[in-house]
Formats: C-alpha cells, sequence, structure tokens
C-alpha cells in the first residue's frame, strides 16, 4: 500500500476567548480605528436584530432570521469584500449587506413581504437575498464564471449555513468551481444548527471544512466569534481568487444566539445551557474587551455608540413605515415581458376591485 495524498485543515484564530492577540496581528487589525469601524458595525447589527425582533412580535414584519451571536461572521465578511466584488447573499447577510450600501428600511421591506425591498436603491451587481436552502453556491458559480469569460479581476462570495452543505446544490457549486477554477469564495456559517437539526447529525466528517478537499481547493475553519480573523482568512481568499482564479471553502464556526427564525422554538430541541456556554465566545464582547485593553474604548464612547445605533435604527424603521404598499396589480408586472391573456384579464379584475374599494 501507498499514501497517495494527503489532507489538513487548517484552523484560524487572531483574538482569542480571553481577548487575547494570538500570533502576528494583521496590518488592517494594527489600525484601531479600523477595529473600531468593525465593532461600530457589528454593534449596529444587533441593535437592528433585536427591533427587527420586536417588529415581527407586534405583526409589522414577517419570519424574521436573527444573527444574534453571528456579527462578526457578517461584519468580517463586508469589511473584506471590495467595491466590486460581488455578494451572493443567503437570508442572514444583514451586516454585510449595511456594509456595502443596502439600507436597513429595504432590509426591513423585504422581510415584510415586500420585494421591492430586495431592489437595492445603492446599484452594483450584489444578488439579492436567497431563500432556498442550498441554492445561492450554483447562483455563485455562474456568476464567477462569466467574471472568468470576461477576464475581470473581480471575486464573487457566497454565503450559506452549516445545513446547506447537506443539499446537492452545495456540492454541484464546488465542484464546478474547482473543475473550470473559478473566482469564488464559498463561507460557511457554522452556527451548529440546520433549524433544528445539530452539526452532528448532518455529517460524519470531523470538519465542513474538508468537504473543499472532494472538490480540488482549499478549505479551513476560522474562528467565528474573532472579527479580526474572519476578516484577514476572507480577504486572503478574495485575493486568491481575484489573481489566481482559486476558488476556496472558509468554514466560520459561530453559534446561533436565537432561534433559527422567529417562526421557531430552540428550546424543543436546544440541550438546556449550551447557548449559556457557547454565550461566552460571543464576537462583540471579545473585541470590545480588547479594545479596552488597548485604551481605544470607554464606558461613555461605548453608551454614546449604543445611543447614535439605536437612533439610526429607528429612523430607518420610521423610513420603512411610510413606504406606501404596493398596488395588487403589479404582482403580475415581472412575470412575462408580454402578459398572457389569462394572467392580462386576471390584473384587470384585481385593477376594477380595488377601484371599487375605493
Amino acid at each position: 500500500m501507498e499514501i497517495v495524498a494527503h489532507f489538513e485543515i487548517p484552523y484560524y484564530q487572531t483574538l482569542n476567548e480571553a481577548s487575547q492577540i494570538i500570533g502576528n496581528l494583521p496590518d488592517f487589525a494594527k489600525n484601531t480605528n479600523h477595529l473600531l469601524r468593525l465593532y461600530h458595525y457589528m454593534i449596529l447589527n444587533r441593535v437592528f436584530d433585536t427591533k427587527a425582533i420586536a417588529l415581527q412580535r407586534t405583526g409589522k414584519i414577517g419570519t424574521y432570521p436573527s444573527t444574534r451571536g453571528q456579527e462578526a461572521v457578517f461584519v468580517g465578511i463586508g469589511d473584506a469584500m471590495a467595491k466590486d466584488d460581488i455578494l451572493v447573499p443567503y437570508y442572514r447577510d444583514t451586516a454585510a449587506l449595511l456594509q456595502r450600501g443596502v439600507t436597513m428600511a429595504e432590509i426591513l421591506l423585504y422581510w415584510s413581504g415586500d420585494e421591492r425591498g430586495n431592489c437595492f436603491a445603492c446599484g452594483g451587481e450584489d444578488l439579492p437575498f436567497s431563500i432556498p436552502v442550498g441554492s445561492q453556491g450554483l447562483l455563485a458559480a455562474g456568476v464567477a464564471t462569466a467574471l472568468k469569460i470576461r477576464q475581470e479581476k473581480r471575486a464573487v462570495l457566497t454565503v450559506c449555513g452549516d445545513g446547506a452543505t447537506s443539499e446537492g446544490d452545495f456540492y454541484e457549486a464546488m465542484n464546478i468551481a474547482g473543475v473550470w477554477k473559478l473566482p469564488v469564495v464559498f463561507v460557511i456559517n457554522n452556527n451548529q444548527w440546520a433549524i433544528s437539526v445539530p452539526r452532528a447529525a448532518q455529517t460524519a466528517g470531523q470538519t465542513l471544512a474538508q468537504k473543499a478537499i472532494a472538490a480540488g481547493f482549499v478549505g479551513e475553519q476560522v474562528d467565528g466569534n474573532d472579527v479580526i480573523a474572519v476578516r484577514e482568512r476572507v480577504a486572503i481568499a478574495l485575493q486568491k481568487a481575484r489573481a489566481e482564479q482559486e476558488p476556496s471553502l472558509l468554514e466560520i464556526i459561530s453559534y446561533r444566539q436565537s432561534d433559527h427564525t422567529t417562526a421557531d422554538d430552540a428550546r424543543r430541541y436546544e440541550p438546556k445551557g449550551l447557548r449559556d456556554a457557547e454565550w461566552k465566545k460571543e464576537p462583540i464582547a471579545r473585541l470590545r474587551h480588547y479594545l479596552e485593553t488597548v485604551d481605544v474604548w470607554t464606558e461613555a464612547q461605548e453608551e454614546k455608540l449604543q445611543r447614535d445605533c439605536t437612533a439610526e435604527v429607528e429612523q430607518a424603521v420610521q423610513l420603512f413605515s411610510s413606504v406606501q404598499p404596493a398596488l395588487p396589480e403589479t404582482m403580475f408586472d415581472y412575470l412575462y415581458k408580454v402578459l398572457p391573456d389569462a394572467y392580462a384579464e386576471q390584473r384587470e379584475r384585481v385593477i376594477k376591485r380595488g377601484t371599487a374599494h375605493e
């Protein structure tokens, strides 16, 4: 017998659970203003998240997926991406979208059931929210193929949850990315739960990152409670995609400090005490303690930031609440270039019914 191949899965962490730096600090993190910007977005994301849940509970928006405890994943992604990179998000990418110019009012509009919230006014080529589990990987592979054909030095990044790695779409997307050498970065937000299914029940593999091996490219794990490590590793993967047309897979490990969505009740299946134990690793407190250690953050600054973020979120809620509902007949407007007679007749009936009720 001879061994024909060896594989390793590295794990990256820069800011540990005790808010201590391990190894070398990346250049961007030596600039404390940069770290303060990351911290600002994590706080803003959490304040927005809390408000969105309250809006759902009072019937102002529909089902909403919380990102509590996962802020470093999406803030790190958003900060690492270049302006002309393309994001193919899934339903928890709120913080990354905010950093790329999408407004909180647009996000709330989408979760209220109004598709106009997916028409981002900031422009760009980022794709809209993707709800079907695992589907966004194939979309990202398609976009990356277009970039490669055009010989553009840009990268595509797509995000999915750990549950999506059990979908055939996920494997198909990675397989074609490896074969065609596509400039795409696959990010797994491993928050340990696929709705009620724990990570251990999804796969017998030691890691999710090793799924990249079968596709012929690099997979690695990153501490998802460490925004410095997330930002650094995502930036490296994106640069490799742009410069070398090489795909990568990053398994970013976090913990879902919430129900799967507001339609879920995790108390039915989550082991008692596990969430509290994982909360000790949460990313915001970890970075805050480090910023306090290097004397760039105070309690007064914290209080002001919380007030400012709350005011910004409340302003966004007012803007969202002021948007008039779309007319019912607009549901037909984007189905066909020329609406078939059957649908045209239905559209006219809807218009007449609306006029009769005025």
